[in-house]
């Protein structure tokens, strides 16, 4: 069973860790919002699922909207994960969210579930950063981490391009010169939207919204590319054109960075032992 399944990368790291006794995709029996679905005991020998972060990172911390104690829509969506666990009560069970949600939600979580998270970063997986907690009670082996950096996935297909040589001197590097920002406001603010990197280093996080604005690569004369439709698909370590049943690159980029880093989830399901 899978909770807030979104684009299914858990059903592609079942397949990429070897466990085949799900059914096809297409067959995939959807019960519907998670409020009202019905579980039996026993119904599944699995269950995972990630609820959506959003209402617990840190990124909502300057809007003012961040929740960080266990209550809230954030928290209720977490609980009916909880419901299903207890009413299902499978062999096995893995749960995921954002790195950067409060101690006290964090520790709320560990209570309900009994086990404590394991934070990976996708970068040890891929060439993206991405820090994640993760409860289970699926033995988690060692794994050797990956030193792929965004170059070493790149495509050849026709990028879009922008220009912001209007803001040459308002251009800020990194301490190792592999970040450039730069600023339209005229007042000081740096926005991720105005930032761009090399392709030698790890891109930064893929995001659920503007994906393809926010993680953007440096290519001289003050200009830098956006992201491609297939480059946060492999991000994510999905298959090339995953989400191509998306008409809009920009969905399409959102998608994958609502997703789940499918190596990282597919190590985890390897530990388990039927």
């Amino acid at each position: 069973m899978s909770l807030f399944d979104g684009i299914s990368c858990g059903m592609v790291a079942l397949e990429r860790a070897g466990i085949t006794f799900m059914v096809d995709y297409p067959n995939i029996n959807h019960k519907g919002n998670v409020f009202d679905a019905i579980y039996s005991e026993g119904e599944y020998e699995l269950l995972i699922g990630g609820s959506p972060c959003t209402y617990w990172s840190i990124s909502k911390a300057g809007q003012g909207t961040r929740e960080t104690t266990a209550s809230g829509l954030g928290w209720d969506l977490f609980s009916q994960y909880v419901r299903a666990l207890n009413e299902v009560k499978p062999k096995w069970f893995l749960y995921e969210n954002n790195y950067s949600m409060s101690d006290e939600i964090r520790d709320c979580i560990t209570e309900k579930l009994g086990v404590n998270p394991v934070m990976i970063d996708s970068a040890d997986f891929s060439s993206q950063n991405r820090k994640r907690l993760y409860w289970t009670n699926i033995p988690i082996s060692e794994w050797n981490k990956s030193d792929l950096v965004f170059k070493d996935i790149e495509t050849d297909y026709i990028h879009k391009y922008r220009d912001f040589s209007q803001y040459a001197d308002t251009i800020k590097w990194n301490s190792d010169f592999t970040v450039l920002s730069f600023d339209t406001s005229g007042k000081g603010y740096y926005s991720q939207a105005n930032r761009c990197r090399l392709n030698t280093i790890k891109m930064n996080t893929l995001p659920a919204s503007r994906a393809n604005g926010k993680c953007c690569i440096y290519v001289g004369d003050y200009k830098m590319r956006y992201l491609h439709p297939v480059e946060a698909e492999r991000l994510q370590t999905l298959p090339d054109d995953y989400t191509k049943v998306l008409v809009s690159d920009e969905k399409r980029c959102n998608v994958c960075g609502n997703g789940w880093t499918v190596d990282v989830i597919s190590h985890i399901l390897k530990g388990i032992k039927f």
